[in-house]
């Protein structure tokens, strides 16, 4: 028995010495900073370079052959997005935040490639590490020639191991619009709650439609909507729209029903803790940044798995925040008006995410009020006022 004692707690230490260095190696990972990014260069040449607090690896999705090229910083954390309009052979381009890293895109001028890429380290004056991508017109270079810098041994057997992956589909144009997905709740042969004078799908529909409305006036949004017509749409394909669309916002419009008919106002709801392990049915076999690590230790990708699902979190409760206080006076609010919940429309692991309750269908105030055409554009428009405090906040153009 004591022997037995001694194994199972010296099995004990290995496996906390193993969690501890995971969690050591994500916590490492996610403590690189992008800090700023600049471009100089002409129609023949131009560099790119991403300053950052500390070394990192860069994975290589596609080199600009079908004039998208993408890269991803692994462990790099963007702080907020950074975008511009480009310079020389780079047309236009962006930083986003993905589970692995920073992923820098961009869209670059016709026949033009990244010709090789390269991390310096401190040096000359300049105290921190560079990544630095150079972009020319004719083919790419496969495995180009590193300068002769000297980095750390963890840093170097990373980057020996990089291959370029060219993604065969022809990209998009790259838009620095950000991406409001608007989703409808219910629709078709789901009709949701009943009011005395109609369905709530037809209010959500209504109050989608305006909010789209309101968003594409302003010029800053490139809006999508999960539904434009009276048609259902399964809960998992409202999820897969907003990843597809590469949304930067989430946002899910009903109208609650309760069994006391006094009960009224609007409620904000942001996916619960208790329901994020849900969400990784939803990082599809193309998501591999989603499942990624430096180490390739699953126990490493979970942990950069969850950083990034609390990121996300973090990222829907704070607008959860401001819609609250933009509806404030426009519309009845629920005392408790900031709740979560395990709705499936929630459970993007990498895609802000809300569920507007709006009102009461149930209540014939709260009705009424939705069923008004001037009082529901009224409420939308706080609702996009909200959406432009929460760029405003967290986007941050960069400056040449």
């Amino acid at each position: 028995m004591q022997n037995r004692g001694r194994a199972l707690v010296a099995v004990a230490a290995v496996v906390l010495g193993l969690a501890a260095v995971a969690v050591s190696q994500a916590a490492t990972a996610a403590a690189v900073g992008l800090m700023k990014v600049r471009l100089g260069g002409d129609a023949e040449q131009t560099r790119i370079v991403m300053d950052l607090s500390q070394a990192a690896s860069g994975k290589l999705l596609a080199d600009g052959a079908d004039g998208r090229a993408v890269l991803v910083l692994n462990g790099a954390s963007a702080q907020g997005e950074l975008q511009g309009a480009g310079q020389g052979l780079v047309k236009s381009w962006m930083v986003d935040q993905t589970a692995a890293g920073a992923r820098l895109q961009m869209d670059l001028a016709a026949g033009a490639h990244i010709k090789r890429r390269f991390l310096l380290p401190p040096a000359d004056g300049i105290d921190h590490y560079r990544y630095v991508v150079d972009v020319a017109l004719g083919p790419p270079m496969i495995n180009p020639p590193a300068p002769q810098v000297t980095l750390a041994s963890t840093t170097a057997a990373v980057a020996a191991k990089l291959r370029p992956q060219v993604v065969p589909a022809r990209a998009t144009t790259l838009s620095l619009k950000k991406v409001i997905v608007i989703d409808a709740g219910h629709g078709g042969q789901d009709p949701g709650a009943h009011g005395q004078k109609g369905y709530e799908k037809d209010i959500n529909l209504a109050a989608a439609k305006a909010l789209k409305t309101r968003l594409e006036r302003s010029g800053r949004y490139r809006v999508v909507l999960t539904r434009d017509a009276d048609v259902y749409v399964p809960l998992e394909s409202r999820v897969r729209i907003a990843q597809r669309s590469g949304a930067d916002l989430f946002l899910s419009l009903h109208s609650d029903s309760g069994p006391d008919a006094s009960l009224r106002g609007a409620s904000v709801y942001t996916l619960s803790e208790k329901a994020t392990g849900r969400s990784q049915r939803f990082v599809s076999g193309e998501d591999w940044f989603m499942k990624a690590s430096l180490t390739g230790d699953p126990g490493v990708s979970d942990i950069l798995f969850d950083l990034t699902q609390r990121a996300t979190r973090n990222r829907s409760a704070g607008f959860a925040q401001m819609l609250v206080g933009r509806i404030e006076g426009k519309a009845a609010l629920l005392r408790r008006s900031q709740r979560d919940a395990g709705f499936m429309v929630l459970l993007a692991p990498d895609v802000p995410a809300v569920l507007l309750e709006m009102g009461f269908i149930s209540n014939p105030a709260d009705e009424a009020f939705l069923r008004d055409a001037g009082q529901r554009n009224r409420l939308m428009n706080a609702v996009g006022d909200a959406i432009d405090d929460y760029f405003s906040e967290t986007t941050r153009l960069a400056s040449r």
